[in-house]
């Protein structure tokens, strides 16, 4: 279906309908590789070197990119359709310190001759609004053996010190692909780790502010953690990891909260509530119950280092809550705010420094709410881009 024409953020909140992908990709209502509901995504909210914010909306078939005319806003184009024919609507989103924004996602052909021919996919945009690098594929960790190939998860992307793609899986035999690119660009072949346990989950790749490369995924009864200390290092698995917690699916996040340090968050599939973890801790409770992942971001509130996170709520709306960094004991207040989304929202700082909330409305358009210029986390009303 083609996406709603492009415009500015000027339009009132009952604008007339938005691209039925959309809404069928925020809900989570494609099917992955394997059985059961893709993950939302969270992390789709970027700002590029030139200070403009972009949204990008993974939909089957491609991506959907709405971004700002001036940093700051309130004006947007789009949505622009970047075009995968066979991409599933989920996508790994990963920006370097130049502002190039890698873009990873599995990308399902049908075969009549058996399984779908099913492969990662990786492209760039090197500018913002300007066009994607045509995709590329990088393989299946199983090659030709479409069967399996068809089983396996969804990817995380993260970037090292040189601005290479690292690129996790979980494999179709319960262990961990991995593949990554040289300091030249160049593509490695596929490796990875076979841990004793069974991998579940997705993987859920992170970086340090020191570069090293910190993996999570959930497995039978534990949560696996490999660490890369070097960009050509090998895959070493951690000494400290989260125990036996549970974790629901899809909904593992992380923030860099001290040197050195990354905080993770997650939803567990008991009460459906927030955690927080940091080697040499336990998992701390944060309230919050709702699905998906949560959004992050960690940036002064009045002069204090705190931690935003965001995420939908039980009643589908956007809920925002904040604390002073790493100091979960202090407690925190979810607050609800605007109307119910679909998929997970996405926080950023925009090109004048301010805290914007984004999310897809019900509808699948995008709407966004930027910090208000006074004291505290305070939010404008939504706009409807």
């Amino acid at each position: 279906m083609a996406p709603r024409s492009q415009g500015t953020s000027k339009r009132s909140d009952s604008a007339g309908d938005a691209p039925d992908t959309v809404r069928n990709a925020c809900a989570r209502s494609a099917a992955p590789p394997a059985s059961g509901p893709l993950p939302a995504t969270t992390g789709w909210l970027l700002r590029g070197k030139d200070g403009r914010l972009t949204a990008y909306a993974p939909v089957a078939d491609g991506v959907l990119r709405w971004t700002e005319r001036r940093p700051g806003g309130p004006d947007w184009t789009g949505p622009e359709t970047l075009a995968a024919p066979g991409l599933l609507p989920y996508l790994s989103v990963a920006r370097s310190t130049e502002g190039y924004v890698h873009l990873v996602g599995v990308r399902k052909r049908p075969r009549a001759d058996g399984p779908a021919e099913t492969d990662l996919v990786h492209a760039v945009q090197f500018q913002t609004g300007r066009p994607l690098r045509d995709w590329a594929s990088l393989g299946n960790p199983h090659g030709k053996d479409r069967d399996k190939g068809e089983r396996i998860g969804m990817p995380s992307a993260v970037l090292d010190r040189t601005g290479s793609v690292h690129l996790f899986v979980r494999n179709a035999n319960g262990g961990l692909s991995a593949k990554n690119q040289s300091t030249t660009g160049r593509w490695q072949p596929w490796g990875g780790a076979t841990p004793e346990e069974t991998l579940t989950g997705e993987a859920a790749a992170a970086t340090t502010d020191g570069g090293v490369v910190d993996l999570l995924v959930p497995a039978d009864g534990a949560v696996v953690r490999w660490l890369r200390e070097k960009p050509d290092a090998r895959l070493e698995r951690a000494d400290e990891e989260p125990g036996a917690v549970d974790i629901a699916p899809g909904t593992l996040t992380a923030e860099r909260t001290g040197p050195g340090r990354l905080t993770r968050f997650w939803r567990a599939e008991a009460d459906g509530k927030v955690r927080a973890w940091r080697p040499g801790t336990p998992p701390t409770g944060l309230g919050g119950p709702g699905s998906g992942p949560v959004a992050l971001l960690r940036t002064p509130v009045d002069g204090h280092d705190c931690t935003i996170l965001a995420h939908r709520g039980p009643d589908g709306r956007p809920y925002i809550a904040a604390y002073p960094t790493e100091d979960e004991a202090a407690g925190l207040h979810w607050t609800p705010s605007g109307t119910p989304c679909t998929g997970a929202p996405a926080l950023a700082l925009d090109g004048a420094g301010r805290v914007v909330l984004a999310a897809f409305d019900e509808d699948g358009g995008l709407r966004v709410a930027r910090q208000k210029e006074e004291p505290g986390l305070a939010l404008a009303a939504w706009r409807t881009v």
